[in-house]
Order: C-alpha cells, then structure tokens, then sequence
C-alpha cells in the first residue's frame, strides 16, 4: 500500500540582522532589522517565509512567534492559504506563513511561484527606489551624493526643516528621480506649505503625510503631487477610504498579511483607478522575493531593504545597482 502523506511541519524562529547605520523615519530610528520566519516542511520540500513585526499596528516579535506557534496543528492537518486568510488578521504573522505555503507549494510542484499566482510572464528584474534616511540637509546632502548615481531616491522626511532636506538632495543628485515619504508626521497646514515647492523641486510622489486617522481630511484635496497612502493600506477592507484621498496605495506584505491577499488588493485598487508601488520594510531578501513577484507592472518599486542591512541572507536577491533581479527557486517561490 502506498504510504500516507507525511503531516507539514511548521517551524518558527526570530532573526536579527545589522543595519547599515542608522535607520531613521519620522517616529523614530533602529540599527537593527528583527524578522521572524516560518518554514513549513512536508517531508519532501520546505516552504519559507519572512515577516516583520511593526510596533506601530502593536506587533512584537514574541506576539507573532505564538501566533504563528499556535497554527501548528493546523499547518499538520494540511492548512491551505484559503483556509489562512480566516484563521489569521492581515499582519506580520499571517504574511510570514502565508508566503512560506505559497514557496512550499512551489518546490513541491515544481511549478514557480508567478505561474501559480497566474502572473502572463516570468517576473523580470526591477528597478527599484533606494531610501535615504531622514537627517539634517548636510547629512542628506551627502547621502544623496553617494547615492547619485539610483534613478529613484526615496527620501524620509519628518516635519520642519524638510524642504530644506528635499533641496539638498536635489541639488546632490540633479538627475535622479525623487519621492518622498512623511510617516504621518505632518499637519495639514504643513502640506498646504511644501507640497508646491515640492512640485517645483520634481517631487513625483508624497506618501502619507498625515496621520492614517485623518484620511477624511485629504477628500477632494487638491495636491500639485500624487498622494501615496501607506500607513493607511492594509487588506482589501481598506480600499474604500483610499479612493478620492490618493492617487497610489503602497501595498507591503506585512500589511496585507502575506502575498494571497496583496495580489487581490493590488488588481482591486488597479480597478479603482489607483496607481500601485510595492512596498517594504526593512529586512531580507527573503521577504522582497515574493514582493518582487507582486511588484511586476507597479507604478513605483521601493523593494530596497537588504541594500539598508549590513549583511542579507543566502542565497539572496541579486541587486545590480538599485536593479533587483527575481528571486532564484534556492531563495524562494
């Protein structure tokens, strides 16, 4: 008789990897890039995902290590990613199992990643946007030289000062294009004062620059820039409160809880009429890999977060400059 079917493994870990510096936004700075993965094991191939655990939506490391501890038995009883999208939250948690199904799924069939997520072609290499920190105009100023050479800097920014910190970039890297990115650390006042000059200096996108609870403030807003939302995205739900504020919505795994339902949500807000960047936060090529693979025909890239670490982990992606090339099936998917 044949044998039956060995039950998945579900295995679960907490990694830490060094930044290059410092990494700093409006609501603060870290020198080190926390991560958690999930690797589901079925006896013949290993699935892997990655996640990272955000303190602004309450998540900690040890949070999202149980609850994805707690889906053991239900990763042995054969839990599908249908199944997932109930059981877990869009979060960190579910994103890190989510993609680690999808990669099993993969290496088990033999069948890659974007054929099973019904993308028309194999995914191609990106350009992607590379991030500047957010410092004083000298410190920005020299970032910007070193990194002149980028066709897409992003640039944090922070309140006060910050056309000051935009100017000098500019004047550091004159052909490069630019967005920028608030984190919810402006006032309305404040957007009403910088975005012409913005405009005026080849700003192409402004992501979020007030707090995600006052999206009802930008209905109607005439902007001379492109509003993004980001912190305002997470699941499909969502959606709604983005059209008429924003012209892009900034899609991330780790908001969406994994690549399943960021697949939906990027073909939704396409149908909406918003413009799509694929996003990420800090960390290994192991969680831009299955972003790469929602990344194919975005608007704007900014997959960038194993070129802000000191060291990534191997195999990883292939950057060629600010090029990242797709993932090979060693890495995932």
């Amino acid at each position: 008789m044949p044998s039956s079917p060995m039950p998945s493994l579900l295995t679960v870990r907490a990694e830490t990897f060094p930044i290059r510096g410092t990494f700093r936004i409006s609501r603060g700075a870290k020198t080190e890039a926390y991560v958690v993965v999930a690797e589901v094991t079925d006896g013949a191939a290993t699935g892997r995902g990655e996640c990272v655990p955000y303190a602004r939506y309450g998540e900690t490391v040890a949070g999202v290590v149980t609850d994805l501890e707690a889906l053991a038995p239900a990763v042995a009883a054969g839990l599908t990613r249908t199944e997932l999208q109930r059981r877990l939250p869009p979060g960190a948690a579910r994103n890190a199992l989510d993609c680690a199904l999808w990669d099993l799924e993969a290496k088990r069939t033999g069948v890659p990643a974007w054929r099973l997520a019904g993308l028309a072609a194999a995914p191609r290499p990106l350009a992607t946007a590379f991030t500047l920190s957010v410092d004083t105009p000298e410190a920005m100023a020299a970032a910007a030289r070193a990194a002149a050479h980028c066709p897409l800097l992003k640039l944090k920014l922070t309140g006060e000062g910050d056309l000051d910190r935009v100017a000098a970039v500019r004047e550091n890297a004159p052909h490069a294009r630019l967005i920028v990115d608030a984190n919810e650390g402006w006032s309305l006042e404040q957007l009403d004062r910088y975005a012409p000059a913005l405009a005026a200096l080849g700003v192409e996108l402004l992501e979020q620059p007030l707090p995600a609870g006052r999206d009802a403030d930008l209905a109607g807003y005439q902007c001379p820039i492109p509003l993004g939302a980001d912190e305002s995205v997470h699941g499909l739900d969502s959606l709604e409160a983005l059209v008429g504020r924003y012209q892009v919505a900034n899609i991330k795994l780790d908001k969406t809880g994994g690549l399943t339902e960021a697949l939906a949500l990027k073909a939704a807000c396409e149908a909406a009429g918003l413009r799509v960047m694929v996003g990420c936060m800090v960390a290994t090529s192991l969680s831009m890999a299955p972003a790469h693979l929602l990344a194919q025909g975005a608007a704007f890239v900014d997959l960038d977060g194993p070129l802000l670490l000191a060291r990534d982990r191997t195999p990883g992606l292939r950057y060629e400059g600010a090029t990242a090339n797709p993932p090979a099936p060693a890495l995932w998917g």
